[in-house]
């Protein structure tokens, strides 16, 4: 583990090559999985907010379940996501072919909503947990995500670049600057790379 400010990040980032490949993959980080979307806590009104917006795009399935359990659910004490149709597809999933998107990130992209997606899944594949009074970034490898790792390794794409929107979003681009020089330097330190 190495640390940029408060933030703990684990070693495996250093190495980490991905580039998500929507055509290989089809979108299924968004259908599978034990639960929904991990939600901050001000994401709860977000998603209540943008649902007017983005109801067009959603399957009949999703609004079903939308209409009976709302959009998130609390799924320990304090601990939140997205709802799901039959512990399946998040409720917020649209349909590009075969393609699962999102469909908040679709009205996002058409400028109808401010609210890009829950930052949870902007940041995919690291996964925010916390430890004592700090946020650690765990770089999460599934099976599914094979294909983002060999297109990132064929087309040299680091994690950290790859996140490097979705990085800035959350903590800053100060702390992204800090955080990628940090990885080259611990990279040369370790590896001997340049930095």
């Amino acid at each position: 583990m190495f640390v940029v400010d408060d933030i703990l990040i684990s070693d495996e980032v250093l190495t980490a090559r991905f580039a998500c490949n929507l055509a290989a993959c089809h979108g299924g980080c968004c259908v599978e999985g034990d639960s929904g979307a991990p939600l901050e806590p001000d994401e709860r009104a977000h998603l209540e907010a943008v649902l007017p917006r983005v109801r067009k795009h959603l399957t009949p399935e999703a609004l079903a379940v939308i209409e009976e359990d709302g959009v998130w659910e609390e799924t320990a004490p304090g601990t939140y996501a997205t709802t799901c149709v039959d512990g399946g597809a998040c409720v917020f999933v649209t349909y590009d072919g075969p393609i699962a998107k999102c469909g908040i990130q679709k009205a996002y992209r058409e400028g109808r909503v401010s609210f890009e997606k829950p930052i949870s899944c902007h940041l995919y594949p690291i996964r925010i947990s916390q430890y004592g009074g700090y946020e650690v970034l765990n770089y999460e490898q599934i099976p599914l995500c094979d294909p983002a790792r060999d297109y990132g390794c064929k087309h040299h794409v680091r994690l950290e670049h790859f996140l490097r929107e979705p990085l800035v979003r959350k903590y800053g681009a100060d702390w992204y600057q800090r955080f990628v020089d940090t990885c080259a330097e611990r990279r040369a330190l370790i590896f001997g790379e340049a930095a």
